[in-house]
């Protein structure tokens, strides 16, 4: 057992570098009003109000934590006894801890009573450390008003470990002033195949010199076209499934012809990803919605660019023009004694308050939870993006995200795949041959 959680915390530590991405315990108790005997009746009949303190761990102080301490704000109004500790620890740290606590068996002393996890990782860490992450599935949160695919990743056994929080949905952006040199608008980029999308992308680059995306590696642009097609690397019973995969097949020589084409530059590092979208050297952007906090650090493109759905995967079943990258979700910890407070919590803001997600907005924290793409906050034209009312257009692409098999062998997954792609396009290597010593490397992993 202890091998095998070893063997987890590496995966999620190398996983953890790509995407990004103990505090005191207090019961939680009710407060009653004190009232006379004669209104005892009444006072049975109120609702208590909890309070308590929580401990949360997650990370990115301008994002993630600015989120939960306004939720906790938003709390304290209803609730003036609350309070709430937030400790700052990177994705691969929680990882290493919770592995730590479970071998211990000390759980209740190390653990906090809310972790935050990356989408990709929360279903992993509740089959990895079974019993610590607490079974939300009937404890009254309505999971029906958030995007289903965003639900399923939480989902192990058909029951739910995680609250969802931001959405990763993915978008691509592009400046229009680059795609009008070649001819093309917005318009000619919105619901179309990929196979469309490399033909148009061809005449980008003839016209302008500019590839059309860039991105590091295929490990990011592999997990957004296979995710629009419902894709995963296990079938539903569960058993692996990456070399005879119609969908990781087609996608891999998709991906292969945009590089030998050169209208998908691959990148080395972050800055030079970013770089390269802020400079103008390539001509839009393909990923997590949240890439657009960082297409904007180029304040004078402002208008410059507009964004729409992504292309779908030709003739594969499930296809849509619609997927995710990124995202988090939030775990409450079962071990701790203030498991009422902490779901009350949630249902207070993260489920349930419209006020929350119009206030964390300006940091692209856009949300899962469908009710507050009706507010109209979220319906503002948003004048770099060309006045298109971008968060409202997310929301909408979040609910249209088609959920797919998820499994703690992902991360490993993803990784042999992509090696494999890898391999393919700058070894000369047969990709079909390349898949099934990825499945072949995935499975031995998994006998360990």
């Amino acid at each position: 057992m202890k091998k095998k959680l070893l063997a987890l915390v590496m995966t999620v530590a190398m996983a953890a570098g790509i995407l990004t991405g103990c505090g005191d315990t207090q019961d939680a108790q009710t407060s009653v009003p004190e009232e006379s005997k004669t209104t005892e009746e009444t006072v049975a009949q109120e609702t208590p109000v909890l309070e308590g303190k929580l401990t949360v761990w997650c990370w990115d102080p301008a994002f993630n934590i600015n989120a939960v301490n306004t939720a906790a704000d938003i709390y304290k109004k209803d609730h003036p006894n609350f309070e709430l500790e937030v400790v700052e620890i990177s994705q691969s740290d929680i990882y290493q801890k919770l592995a730590t606590a479970t071998a211990a068996g000390n759980t209740e002393e190390v653990l906090p009573d809310i972790i935050l996890f990356d989408d990709a990782l929360v279903a992993q860490a509740a089959s990895s450390f079974q019993g610590v992450l607490m079974d939300l599935t009937d404890v009254g949160i309505d999971f029906s008003s958030f995007a289903e695919a965003k639900v399923a990743c939480s989902l192990v056994d058909g029951r739910n470990y995680g609250i969802p929080f931001d959405s990763g949905a993915a978008i691509a952006a592009y400046r229009t002033d680059i795609l009008a040199d070649a001819g093309y608008t917005i318009d000619d980029f919105t619901d179309i195949t990929w196979s469309e999308w490399i033909e148009k992308a061809v005449v980008v680059k003839e016209k302008t010199g500019k590839s059309l995306l860039n991105g590091l590696g295929a490990y990011n642009q592999f997990s957004v076209m296979l995710k629009s097609c419902g894709g995963g690397y296990f079938d539903e019973a569960g058993n692996l499934n990456i070399a005879n995969n119609e969908k990781i097949q087609k996608i891999s020589q998709i991906y292969l012809e945009m590089l030998d084409k050169g209208v998908f530059q691959e990148e080395i590092g972050w800055d030079t990803y970013i770089g390269n979208i802020n400079n103008g050297n390539v001509a839009g952007a393909m990923n997590g919605c949240w890439i657009m906090s960082s297409i904007q650090m180029a304040e004078d493109q402002s208008g410059l660019w507009e964004i729409t759905n992504i292309p779908s995967v030709d003739g594969v079943e499930g296809a849509t023009n619609y997927s995710s990258q990124g995202g988090s979700t939030w775990t409450i910890t079962s071990a701790r004694k203030n498991v009422d407070l902490a779901v009350d919590f949630f249902n207070s803001t993260f489920a349930g308050s419209t006020e929350l997600y119009d206030e964390i907005l300006p940091t692209v924290a856009i949300a899962t939870w469908i009710p507050a793409g009706n507010s109209d906050t979220y319906k503002q034209p948003v004048a770099y993006f060309s006045d298109q009312p971008i968060y409202s257009m997310i929301v909408d692409y979040t609910a249209k995200v088609p959920s797919s098999v998820i499994s703690a062998y992902d991360s490993s997954s993803r990784n042999a795949v992509c090696t494999a792609i890898t391999n393919a396009a700058y070894s000369g290597k047969d990709i079909i041959e390349e898949l099934k010593k990825a499945e072949e490397t995935v499975s031995f992993e998994m006998e360990q």
